[in-house]
């Protein structure tokens, strides 16, 4: 499904980060994410609810712009 809130993102497992751009178009990156939990992101029924329960609030993050 597709999210009102995410417009897409991207995981780096060399460095463990998950960049996320919000429908907002800000921009962040979310650091030392395990590769499991952005795989259990994409199977996710929504991306959104996924990302407030299990990675917004529980990884460091940075604003890239």
């Amino acid at each position: 499904m597709p999210s009102r809130v995410i417009r897409h993102y991207h995981y780096d497992p060399s460095d463990r980060h998950l960049d996320l751009v919000f429908v907002s178009g800000r921009q962040y990156r979310y650091h030392d994410v395990p590769e499991e939990v952005y795989r259990e992101m994409r199977s996710a029924f929504s991306t959104g609810e996924f990302f407030n329960a299990r990675i917004r609030d529980q990884f460091r993050h940075t604003r890239v712009n």
